[in-house]
């Protein structure tokens, strides 16, 4: 039906939107649990870099609900010890990515 994004993980490092760092709190669930506390420490259009002690493993999807917006869903696309790095199912608002950092300082 509708087109699918094509994510090259062969290159290290490789991005699809430039990061900005924010440290803001956020709440994230997988699909039919409860929230639990978390931390988005760098976030752009496309993804975020997650902190969580929740137990998170590659292709895992899940609910991330940013400050003062609604849950949207994310998939994780590797995990370092508490650290996920996550892609946005559809990529935010250039807009939402402005507010957030601005509330983060």
């Amino acid at each position: 039906m509708g087109a699918e994004l094509q994510i090259d993980l062969s290159r290290k490092n490789s991005r699809l939107a430039g990061r900005r760092h924010v440290q803001v709190p956020v709440k994230v669930r997988r699909p039919s649990q409860n929230w639990f506390k978390s931390q988005v420490a760098d976030l752009s259009v496309t993804g975020f870099r997650l902190q969580s002690f929740m137990k998170l493993a590659t292709g895992d999807t899940l609910w991330v609900m940013l400050p003062g917006f609604e849950g949207r869903r994310a998939h994780v696309l590797w995990t370092r010890g508490h650290e996920a790095g996550c892609h946005f199912e559809r990529p935010l608002h250039p807009a939402i990515l402005d507010h957030i950092v601005r509330i983060s300082q």
